[in-house]
């Protein structure tokens, strides 16, 4: 084993930093081969975009605890993401963004969840709504994403209702889990037309006669309701805000039927990939994370720890030998198939249809499936020290099952996935 990196790591439970390594497989002919937890190698991109992450990963540390307590991350580590311009990796360099690959928003996702998984998911929503900015009229993305520096988040479960008014649509509703809104500048609204102007703009009618659209509106039109008193995720401040009766114009929507093929092709289109294609990464990226992040704490107490009126450290138990072993082999599997979907979605873009659909979906959900069972068998294994809210298992515990909750996470997916290969509709939900 040889040394060809260096990056932080959490030093036990302290929860302060140290340097660690990045290490490789010596080849045959001298060469080394640095590996992500995914087991393959780093672009040159994603090496300079997690870095990103090692600058201001000791001052995430310094404020999660604050997070925690105040239910909101702070506005020096939403400054300094700002900064790095993670908060803007997945969307155009038209638009002032960084216009990362799949595959390196994911590992800087991973990155950020390794450390503070509040704060990674926030960025994950703002990765997803970001590539609405491929659907929106080119100056109204430029006035979102470049002049605005804000985060651009919100709701995408269509709980409002819209009619149609001269120049746009008057907007109603109550929006929930809004993760990152305390920071944001705009706000997506997620909406639905009633059925006598269920059109889309092409004129073919939808399933059931429905039409779904996203608004986007300046958060100072939005009352919000500081609800968000929750176990896991406490520091997304995912909240509820509520608009009533505002005007939106027609360039500041996004037709909800044009969201599940790939954005029209123009020079400035960051992704030839759909939009619900895209957004399964930002959540399973999270989760990876967060199990990543429990693996490393639990291998560090199970080092130090010695159980009650036992001889030796919990490292020395088969039980928890075999059972760190699954749990390692359950994250890698996840790793493994979320970087294959990426690849495929990078290859195939919107190209691949409800195959590629599919098989993003499956990914996603069998990540979401290993993780909590990764993390829920570390917990047990530590045994009563995963029980204190100091530990970082606890956090990891806490965490991971409020990620899992996510729709694109959901279990549901392998029922809708399994109707598909068997010749049926590929559904959200029944």
């Amino acid at each position: 084993m040889i040394v060809v990196g260096i990056f932080l790591v959490r030093l036990g439970n302290t929860g302060d930093y140290g340097v660690g390594v990045l290490t490789g497989a010596e080849m045959s002919d001298g060469r080394t081969c640095r590996v992500l937890p995914d087991g393959g190698p780093p672009s040159d991109e994603t090496v300079e975009w997690t870095a990103r992450v090692e600058r201001i990963a000791p001052l995430l540390v310094r404020y999660r605890d604050q997070a925690e307590r105040e239910r909101v991350t702070p506005v020096a580590v939403i400054d300094a993401l700002r900064e790095e311009n993670i908060h803007r990796m997945w969307v155009a360099r038209d638009f002032g963004g960084g216009q990362v690959s799949v595959r390196t928003g994911s590992a800087v996702l991973q990155a950020l969840a390794r450390v503070d998984a509040s704060v990674a998911w926030q960025m994950g929503v703002q990765g997803a709504i970001g590539r609405m900015s491929d659907y929106l009229p080119e100056p109204v993305a430029h006035r979102l994403f470049r002049e605005s520096t804000g985060l651009v988040v919100g709701g995408i479960n269509p709980t409002g209702r819209a009619e149609p008014v001269p120049g746009g649509y008057r907007l109603n509703g109550t929006w929930a889990f809004a993760s990152g809104a305390v920071h944001a500048d705009w706000l997506v609204c997620a909406a639905t037309l009633p059925r006598d102007d269920a059109l889309p703009r092409d004129g073919a009618p939808l399933p059931g006669g429905s039409r779904t659209f996203m608004a986007f509106v300046p958060k100072s039109a939005a009352r919000f309701v500081d609800d968000w008193f929750v176990g896991g995720l406490r520091g997304t401040g995912s909240a509820t805000f509520r608009v009533d009766g505002l005007v939106v114009s027609d360039g500041y929507t996004v037709d909800g039927s044009l969201l599940r093929g790939a954005p029209a092709d123009r020079p400035s289109r960051a992704y030839g990939i759909a939009y619900y294609d895209f957004a399964p990464f930002t959540t399973a990226s999270t989760a990876l994370g967060i199990a990543q992040d429990a693996l490393t704490a639990f291998r560090s107490l199970a080092r130090e720890k010695t159980p009650a009126r036992a001889t030796s450290p919990l490292a020395a138990s088969h039980t928890v030998q075999a059972g760190l072993a699954r749990a390692e082999a359950l994250v890698r599997a996840g790793a493994l198939l979320l970087a294959d979907a990426a690849d495929r979605v990078t290859a195939c873009g919107g190209y691949g249809g409800e195959d590629l659909s599919a098989l993003i979906r499956l990914a996603a959900a069998a990540v979401g499936e290993n993780t909590v069972s990764a993390v829920d068998v570390l917990y047990d294994l530590a045994g009563t020290s995963s029980l204190y809210t100091a530990s970082r298992l606890d956090r990891c515990f806490r965490d991971i099952n409020a990620a899992v909750k996510h729709i694109t996470l959901a279990r549901t997916n392998f029922e809708m996935v399994g109707q598909y290969l068997l010749g049926g509709s590929l559904l959200m939900r029944r």
